[in-house]
């Protein structure tokens, strides 16, 4: 058995276990809030394969995508300028940090106020939630820089846009995709909870419409979708972070051999 089939299969046997379980467990189990896991497949079939793809999972994902590139991009560019200029970040910190130790759903109804319902509203409520943790991490990757990097860049008299793009972001980029990391997530959880209350379409209505009118078994369907939704972004995320930190990690695998 090689490398590659046991990384597979150390990853796979607990969702294994768990289907194992929820489809004898149902099947053995009569309740209509418990509904067997066949009935569940077959929902899910008629639902997403593919009904409501146009309806309800594709306003979804263009708000989650929207929100968290918008978010990751404006935590990057105040990151970067914060962390360039330490003493306009211990001027902010305090506004920083009372602003991001509000917890973001109980924002949802200044953000209706403030833009009224639609798309505009959730993208930007999915910006706000995706946007700090981008913003200190990458803060940390900058303040994080080497001096020796940095007299790099004073030695060869680089330019401000060369110093940024050969210097400061290939230097901070493992902690920004660390945040971006973060906020992939934090994304997906504001845009349903966005959705619940301010859209009358998407995962987020769908689950709760099922939920208030006991369609339980298409409720299950709607919220086996955002977890696969959220399966497959983070592995592309992942993809998309090994291909581009690559030379990080063989960096730190030399200088781990030369110690």
């Amino acid at each position: 058995m090689n490398k590659r089939l046991k990384n597979i299969l150390l990853q796979l046997w607990l969702p294994i276990l768990i289907i194992l379980a929820w489809w004898f467990g149902s099947a053995a189990y009569s309740s209509s809030f418990f509904p067997p896991l066949s009935s569940i497949l077959d929902a899910f079939r008629e639902n997403w394969l593919f009904d409501r793809v146009p309806t309800e999972f594709l306003p979804s994902v263009w708000r989650f995508l929207a929100g968290f590139f918008l978010g990751s991009l404006v935590g990057v560019i105040v990151g970067i300028f914060l962390g360039s200029i330490p003493w306009v970040y211990r001027s902010l910190r305090p506004t920083i940090d009372f602003l991001r130790s509000i917890p973001v759903t109980t924002l949802v109804s200044a953000f209706i106020i403030l833009l009224g319902f639609g798309d505009l509203m959730n993208v930007t409520y999915i910006a706000w939630a995706a946007f700090f943790p981008v913003l200190l991490n990458t803060i940390d990757g900058v303040l994080g820089i080497e001096p020796t990097q940095k007299d790099f860049a004073q030695t060869y008299r680089l330019s401000r846009m060369d110093r940024l793009f050969r210097v400061t972001l290939p230097a901070a980029s493992p902690q920004i995709f660390v945040g971006m990391r973060i906020s992939l997530a934090v994304a997906l959880l504001v845009m349903v909870y966005g959705e619940m209350v301010s859209t009358t379409d998407g995962l987020g209505f769908f689950i709760l419409f099922a939920q208030n009118t006991f369609r339980v078994i298409d409720m299950w369907s709607g919220i086996i979708l955002l977890g696969l939704l959220g399966l497959l972004v983070n592995l592309i995320f992942i993809a998309v972070e090994t291909r581009v930190l690559a030379w990080h990690r063989g960096w730190r695998a030399s200088v781990l051999e030369g110690s």
